[in-house]
């Protein structure tokens, strides 16, 4: 089994989340970092799912929609992670994934959006 890897949403793109997630050896990658600023949301679903990176967002009813859309189509993403109460601590969101991540392979995640 391989391991999950994630791709930050802009709107998920905490400073202080993403160093304390590779401060745990988690890979992680960020629409700034492969500078994707501004892409559409389908776009932004797109570019990780052809890295083989999951997608940690807060954005909820886009993705979902997106989501369904692929299922529908018989389309394959590499997964969709939210964290939908978004006034949870820093510390809160990185145990959630943290943990999520520890125990989630990234053949697990294809075509799985997770709630956390």
């Amino acid at each position: 089994m391989s391991r999950l890897l994630l791709y930050i949403d802009e709107d998920a793109g905490e400073h202080a989340v993403i160093e304390a997630l590779r401060a745990r050896n988690i890979d992680v990658l960020t629409t700034i970092e492969v500078e994707r600023s501004g892409s559409d949301d389908r776009g932004q679903l797109e570019f990780a799912s052809s890295i083989g990176r999951a997608i940690y967002t807060f954005n909820v009813g886009d993705f979902a929609r997106l989501h369904n859309q692929y299922l529908t189509q018989k389309k394959t993403h590499a997964g969709i992670i939210v964290i939908p109460d978004q006034r949870c601590s820093i510390g809160e969101k990185v145990r959630r994934l943290a943990g999520f991540i520890s125990r989630t392979s990234a053949e697990e995640m294809i075509n799985r959006m997770a709630f956390l």
